[in-house]
């Protein structure tokens, strides 16, 4: 089931809800008749979920699940920089956090990393960054840019290059999130 469109259908059969295409997107709604007035959405396995209570009409449904798209499509917006962003975000860490040592000629998101969360040729200044990144708070991203920024003045993992990494103030929270996501994505 590599096909996002499959994932969601499986996410909905289990659920016993139907799978439906809005504005371009797949979208499942589970109603609750434990929900009084909360709707909440999330993404899982390609698609969009959006919990509603059961008691909404199909216009009330069909509204929120339109405002819960747009809610969503901003929040992604806001923690997903554009390369031009990322390679700004990722200036403005080296100067705050390793005295403009590093100097990335390029740094872009890559979907091809699938147990690395960013990596880094030191020779040409290149800096990749999983899209698994994406959407994760951006404190873990700062904490993974400057990880591979650190890469450009220590290539190894030595005891140099992790005093340039424990600059940044937030490296034992961001790590201690990405091995929780590590840890849940085994489970």
């Amino acid at each position: 089931m590599d096909n996002p469109a499959d994932l969601c259908h499986a996410v909905a059969v289990s659920a016993l809800e139907a799978a439906r295409e809005v504005d371009g997107e797949t979208v499942v709604v589970r109603r609750s008749a434990r929900r009084r007035k909360t709707v909440s959405a999330f993404r899982e396995d390609g698609c969009t979920v959006v919990s509603i209570p059961s008691r909404f009409s199909r216009a009330e449904e069909e509204h929120w699940v339109r405002r819960m798209l747009a809610r969503l499509a901003a929040s992604e917006g806001r923690r997903c920089p554009d390369a031009d962003a990322l390679t700004a975000r990722a200036q403005e860490l080296a100067a705050r956090y390793l005295d403009e040592r590093a100097a990335p000629t390029t740094v872009t998101w890559v979907s091809n990393q699938g147990s690395r969360w960013g990596s880094c040729t030191p020779a040409s200044g290149t800096i990749r960054i999983s899209d698994r990144v994406q959407g994760m708070p951006g404190w873990v991203l700062d904490y993974v840019l400057l990880h591979e920024l650190a890469h450009l003045i220590e290539p190894g993992h030595d005891e140099n290059f992790w005093a340039l990494v424990k600059r940044y103030p937030q490296t034992e929270r961001a790590r201690g999130f990405l091995l929780g996501v590590i840890h849940a994505d085994q489970g």
